[in-house]
């Protein structure tokens, strides 16, 4: 069995995907619904999954938890909420009170987008992230290089929470570069209450050209040394993955950058650490 940690649905005749921009981005500028997750599901041995919120937008994720209601290999949703709010507790109670709300395991910020690289230890998100950890939610960072030193002071500020890192920090890996993101995973992972997913890799790679594990497998080493297999999962990040990828590639390549790994190492990344994460 395997856990898909991490893919979307859209349908942009009921919302726009105002990150979906350029030429490069077109093949996303398309609705994908319940049944096109179904269909790249199809013969992918995936039997769970988690839905993570595109936009910031308070009523995407109450129309994600209906959906997980009605598609069965939906598992766990992770929602959005604007963590900066007065009332910050009380918009997540309305979403776990929600008759689906049952589904919500986490929430996420598209940190990547704001212009201030210490965004998470401002006052206000802070107070936003207690809120989480009162809720027993996740919380999912999604960062860059340069985010990374934020993020850091955060997860120390909450030892409690559970906080899950996104795409491995999206890592330069077509530049072929290393640091400062290494050093500075190392850093994050030193906080054992993150967990990583092994998510999002092949989009950071040169798309014009099929998932290359030898580009690929410097930066799985360092999370795996970080981390550990008993804090990854493994992500699709569909349908961002299609840039470069197909959905069953991006799975055989997960698996072909994990074949050092134990039988029990290996369920642990691809099926039993998302279900202790997610209450799955």
């Amino acid at each position: 069995m395997t856990v898909d940690t991490h893919h979307h649905l859209w349908d942009l005749d009921v919302r726009d995907q105002p990150w979906i921009t350029g030429p490069e981005m077109e093949p996303l500028r398309r609705d994908f619904r319940p049944a096109d997750l179904q269909a790249a599901l199809k013969g992918s041995g995936v039997d769970a999954t988690v839905l993570v919120q595109t936009v910031s937008d308070p009523d995407e994720t109450p129309e994600m938890l209906v959906l997980a209601d009605s598609v069965d290999r939906i598992a766990a949703v992770v929602g959005w909420v604007d963590l900066t709010a007065r009332d910050v507790r009380e918009r997540i109670g309305r979403l776990q009170t929600h008759p689906s709300g049952g589904w919500l395991k986490g929430i996420r910020h598209q940190v990547e987008g704001e212009p201030d690289p210490d965004w998470l230890v401002r006052p206000d998100v802070l107070n936003g992230l207690a809120a989480v950890e009162d809720a027993g939610l996740v919380y999912e960072l999604l960062v860059r290089t340069e985010q990374l030193p934020a993020a850091i002071k955060a997860v120390g500020q909450f030892p409690q929470l559970t906080f899950v890192l996104d795409h491995c920090a999206k890592p330069p890996v077509a530049s072929g570069e290393l640091q400062p993101w290494a050093d500075r995973i190392r850093a994050l992972a030193a906080h054992p209450n993150v967990v990583c997913k092994l998510s999002g890799l092949v989009t950071e790679d040169d798309w014009a050209r099929q998932p290359d594990p030898v580009s690929l497998q410097p930066y799985v080493d360092v999370v795996l040394e970080a981390f550990g297999p008993r804090r990854l999962m493994f992500g699709s990040d569909w349908p961002v993955c299609l840039l470069a990828a197909e959905y069953g590639q991006v799975i055989d390549v997960a698996r072909r950058l994990t074949s050092g790994l134990d039988d029990r190492h290996r369920t642990a990344v691809f099926d039993a650490n998302a279900r202790e994460v997610y209450d799955i």
